[in-house]
């Protein structure tokens, strides 16, 4: 696939053009990656390897940096970690694309960035990653956009809107003035015992959660579906991650990130967005491995727990009255 669309420079404040970082040791995918970086209208500073980058001399990082990573090893690890600071700092972005056998090792490593993380990307999910990048650009504007670009753009733009309301909707206890994509630290406090996470913290009593059987029987019951129809017509990503984590923490299990974007029931790319965007607004947790600091875990903070238990025992309460009054 070729860029087909192109874009003014993309310039600063002061009028510089921004610059890019391409870091994969993949040359095909790597000039893929300055292709279409260059359309996009950034200026390529730095197109490497990961280890040449590495053994370099520490220079400024672009404004966005694309990095392809199939394989963490120690020295890989210790290098994103490097980026995810620099670029929390610098305020960069960051574009990291991975597979599913790394993709724990590679999510652990970025904490402050908020960086995109695409699993098994194609190109044009590269190309969409780096037009993300290009709607936080002020007054950047589209040269040439043909009317079906144009339209499929709308089309993204409704569906960013409808999942950061439908996400708004689901927050328990949302915070005055707080909004979809507002960015804010978990206030739950975690501590590690044995293999468990146990919360500690607000002192108002919280009901149980079920058993995980019967949690983990609504899971099954859902995944049912899939036989009898297209299983598109289904997907609820937030439900489906919500439910998966409930029955992790009545099971007093750590749910690690690949484990719940399969549990998700949709492309591991777009889990990540929706765990991403269930972290900045409180309803989940990214948790440090306390054996690992460099690896993290995700569980849901102590009010979607608290939610997540009133649930089950109103919908309980609903089933039994019919059943009681036939009695």
């Amino acid at each position: 696939m070729q860029a087909d669309f192109s874009y003014e420079p993309v310039c600063d404040g002061a009028g510089c053009q921004l610059g890019v970082t391409i870091l994969a040791d993949r040359e095909v995918l790597r000039e893929q990656m300055r292709e279409d970086a260059v359309a996009a209208g950034f200026r390529v500073m730095e197109c490497c390897g990961l280890d040449e980058y590495a053994s370099g001399s520490v220079g400024s990082l672009g404004d966005l940096v694309l990095v392809d990573c199939v394989a963490a090893d120690a020295g890989v690890m210790a290098l994103l970690s490097r980026l995810d600071m620099r670029a929390g700092k610098s305020g960069a972005q960051l574009v990291v694309s991975t597979g599913m056998d790394a993709l724990d090792t590679v999510f652990g490593c970025f904490a402050v960035s908020g960086a995109q993380i695409l699993v098994d990307p194609g190109r044009a999910e590269r190309i969409v990653a780096i037009g993300r990048v290009l709607a936080h650009v002020p007054n950047l504007r589209l040269r040439e956009l043909a009317e079906e670009d144009r339209l499929m753009l709308l089309r993204l733009t409704e569906q960013v809107g409808k999942m950061a309301e439908r996400l708004e909707r689901l927050s328990p206890g949302q915070r005055a003035g707080g909004g979809a994509f507002r960015l804010e630290a978990a206030a739950d406090a975690w501590r590690a015992a044995g293999d468990e996470y146990v919360a500690h913290g607000g002192a108002s009593p919280r009901p149980a959660l079920p058993d995980a059987s019967v949690i983990r029987a609504v899971i099954r019951n859902r995944q049912e579906r899939a036989r009898y129809f297209d299983p598109e017509l289904f997907a609820d990503p937030a439900w489906d991650i919500l439910l998966d984590l409930a029955a992790a923490r009545a099971e007093r299990k750590r749910v690690s990130v690949t484990s719940l974007c399969i549990a998700a029931g949709v492309p591991a790319t777009t889990a990540l967005r929706w765990i991403s965007q269930m972290v900045e607004l409180g309803l989940l947790l990214r948790i440090p491995d306390p054996l690992d600091r460099r690896r993290a875990h995700i569980a849901l903070s102590d009010d979607t727990a608290d939610a997540m238990a009133r649930y089950f025992a109103e919908t309980r309460a609903a089933v039994a009255a019919p059943m009681a009054a036939a009695l």
